[in-house]
């Protein structure tokens, strides 16, 4: 107990709001809570309502007056909370450990321009950027450079944002995200009927859901007995649902970091086709079909592929074998572990 700690949470979203960063601030609260620690959750309210800048604005004052009695601040996002949350540290001396995600520059940008290129090649092409963007690059930088640690999921993100933006690499730490142990049962699939993919997760751009859609109109005009769902905004159960009646799961984002919704689906043994430029590739390479998300044939083939009742138990057999779990016990003992080095 008295090495308890008071712990500030910065996030943009939390229960009964769905999605992601909102399991993980809960997770993470009940966590450290269970551990004798305090725990405060700041999420977005009004907030959500207001325009870039403002919200930040309002969020950044919220944090002051939250500060007095925290030891340690963990920002799960670069910019909506995370910018905040580090200048607030920063000016009153705390320490503020910020989660990386994903990339809200890259992601804002091809929402807005439409322009659905790679998370790589956004960078190293140096693109034309107009002032909303170079301001929140500017931001985004900050955030980075003056936390005091920083959290990827993956080693492929870490190594990338050290690269790019020239982090300290021993500030810099890897906590994997949750891995569930297997618990959802796999309904059997008649391969005589049409079958299903599943998409889960947020409609927006970069996730390159219309080059998918299309795919499966292909295959649908060719008479293939294939089909792709596509949901948003389940809860936790309901996506549990979803999975297990789904013949396979896929994400053709043009980049991604490490999807949950696909972890999800290795907890149920589903075979998945994912995008190659993700930084799940080198952990799960042998147990799906790793695609470029920009070729439009090579999402076709992996379909087809796994349409094959022999490629689909091949996969099928990989994924029950692969066991790795991670818990949220392991997960809020990794960031308190972070907190004593910083």
């Amino acid at each position: 107990m008295t090495n308890s700690k008071n712990i500030l949470i910065c996030a943009g979203i939390y229960p009964p709001d769905i999605g992601g960063p909102a399991k993980y601030a809960k997770n993470l609260t009940e966590e450290f809570s269970r551990n004798g620690n305090k725990v405060k959750v700041l999420a977005y309210g009004m907030e959500k309502k207001m325009p870039i800048g403002a919200r930040h604005f309002w969020y950044f004052l919220r944090t002051i007056f939250a500060l007095p009695k925290a030891d340690l601040i963990i920002g799960l996002d670069i910019f909506s909370t995370g910018f905040p949350a580090v200048l607030a540290g920063k000016i009153f001396g705390k320490k503020t450990i910020l989660r990386i995600g994903g990339d809200f520059l890259w992601e804002t940008y091809v929402e807005s321009t439409g322009h659905l290129i790679k998370l790589k090649d956004f960078y190293e092409k140096q693109l034309r950027l107009s002032l909303k963007f170079k301001i929140i690059a500017l931001l985004q930088k900050f955030a980075l450079k003056n936390a005091s640690a920083l959290v990827f999921n993956t080693g492929w993100q870490k190594d990338f944002f050290e690269k790019i933006y020239k982090l300290n690499p021993r500030k810099n730490f890897i906590i994997e995200n949750f891995y569930p142990e297997k618990s959802v049962i796999a309904e059997k699939i008649n391969n005589a009927n049409e079958v299903n993919f599943l998409f889960a997760g947020r409609k927006i751009k970069f996730k390159n859901l219309k080059l998918l859609e299309e795919v499966f109109e292909s295959l649908k005009s060719a008479g293939i007995k294939a089909r792709l769902d596509v949901v948003d905004s389940l809860t936790h159960e309901e996506l549990q649902e979803k999975i297990k009646n789904s013949y396979a799961v896929i994400t053709t984002s043009v980049s991604d970091f490490a999807p949950n919704f696909i972890i999800e689906g290795l907890s149920a043994d589903k075979p998945f086709i994912l995008t190659k430029d993700c930084g799940l590739a080198e952990k799960l390479e042998s147990l799906g079909i790793f695609i470029n998300p920009i070729d439009k044939d090579n999402i076709k083939k992996a379909v087809l592929s796994l349409l094959d009742k022999t490629n689909y138990d091949m996969y099928k057999e990989k994924i029950a074998a692969f066991n790795f779990t991670h818990s949220w016990k392991e997960i809020a003992q990794e960031f308190l572990a972070i907190c004593k080095t910083i």
